[in-house]
């Protein structure tokens, strides 16, 4: 009998990468025939549907305890963990979660900060010990939690974030014809960060040096951003746009699209730019999807971007940039076979990153955590 796993996560119609990732993970471990439940962390209670198994409705009082049953009822508890998705300082509250789940915890770490704060680093120290086994999606977030966390490397395993195949079937012309104008690419939720200023402004230095691209910006603000803050940074970015004069050549779409639909988009680009200002990042769906999508992807060096993209499949520039930026463009949109020698690597790379596979690693982990488990046979 295969192992039955009870996920607890944010999950959708809950805007936000975890949820994002954990709807396709479920997706793919129940397409491989697993039996899988979803424990949702919600800020209120919602309409609740397959395979959603129970809510976890953040400050309910014995809402952690209530969560842990409702895990146990499986063979393994698999916690995806970000500090911003659970209640109480830096997400304390998992910690109630985990002292009262009885099955073996899968706990995937997100995110794995080189200078935590002294809470920050006590919540992650106690999910670490309350943790059969522990995932990272990078080796160099594997690396940080041995260093910091002194764990057992044994007791980490590296599993890629996951994507869907949304590679083009053409790619003898990766480019596109001649006279189309070219489009770059950043889609994801909006907010701080993201590093968009930094684009415009490189844009603005490409103009000097080759014709301008198309410029798309994919996403809505992240709806915590929105409820801050409403939408001041888009504001200020469009504001930007106009003070450089790049009305013509950037575009906003503040919409949240369907998997299908922003898989549509990220096929129609020539180039993926993730001017990201953060250094720490470890984990990027972004990144991964435009790679599984054989794109050419531009990106400052964060972590994630360096331990993917320097085998070829990419362009990486210091952050805050615009000059760099803008010669990266320059290379990958004019330089002969720059874009078809990196959307090859790309396409080289996919096949490992793909959900199936992915999937199919954690079901191995699931099991191997619970074979450690069961009682020794008498």
């Amino acid at each position: 009998m295969s192992v039955r796993l009870g996920v607890v996560s944010t999950y959708p119609s809950t805007q936000c990468g975890i949820a994002t990732f954990s709807a396709a993970l479920v997706a793919h471990l129940l397409a491989a025939d697993a039996d899988v439940g979803v424990v949702r962390l919600v800020d209120e209670p919602v309409a609740q549907v397959t395979p959603v198994v129970s809510q976890w409705v953040a400050g309910q009082p014995w809402g952690a305890r209530s969560a842990a049953r409702a895990l146990d009822s499986y063979d393994v508890a698999v916690l995806q963990h970000e500090y911003g998705i659970y209640g109480g300082p830096d997400g304390e509250d998992v910690l109630d979660l985990v002292a009262h789940v009885h099955v073996p915890v899968v706990t995937v770490l997100h995110t794995v900060l080189t200078t935590p704060t002294p809470n920050q680093h006590r919540v992650l120290a106690g999910l670490v010990e309350r943790s059969a086994a522990l995932v990272t999606m990078t080796t160099t977030a594997r690396d940080r939690l041995v260093a910091g966390w002194g764990v057992d490397p044994a007791r980490v395993s590296v599993i890629s974030h996951g994507a869907e195949d949304n590679r083009a079937p053409d790619v003898a012309t990766p480019r596109g014809p001649a006279d189309r104008p070219r489009t770059v690419l950043t889609w994801g939720l909006l907010s701080e960060g993201k590093g968009i200023e930094w684009a415009l402004l490189g844009l603005a230095e490409l103009r000097r040096h080759a014709p301008l691209p198309t410029y798309l910006v994919v996403g809505q603000t992240h709806p915590r951003v929105l409820e801050r803050e409403g939408e001041a940074y888009r504001d200020r970015l469009v504001a930007l746009t106009q003070d450089l004069d790049l009305t013509g050549s950037v575009r906003f779409d503040g919409r949240y699209l369907s998997g299908p639909d922003l898989r549509a988009v990220v096929r129609g680009a020539d180039v993926v730019l993730l001017p990201y200002d953060s250094k720490e990042q470890v984990t990027s769906g972004v990144l991964t999807e435009a790679v599984a999508a054989g794109k050419p992807v531009v990106s400052t060096r964060f972590p994630h971007a360096v331990e993917l993209l320097s085998g070829g499949a990419g362009l990486l520039v210091p952050q805050r940039d615009p000059a760099a930026i803008a010669a990266a463009l320059t290379q990958v949109l004019t330089v002969d076979g720059v874009a078809a020698s990196m959307a090859a690597e790309a396409r080289r790379l996919a096949d490992s990153l793909l959900w199936p596979s992915v999937a199919e690693q954690y079901l191995d982990l699931a099991a191997s955590v619970q074979r450690v488990a069961l009682p020794a046979a008498v």
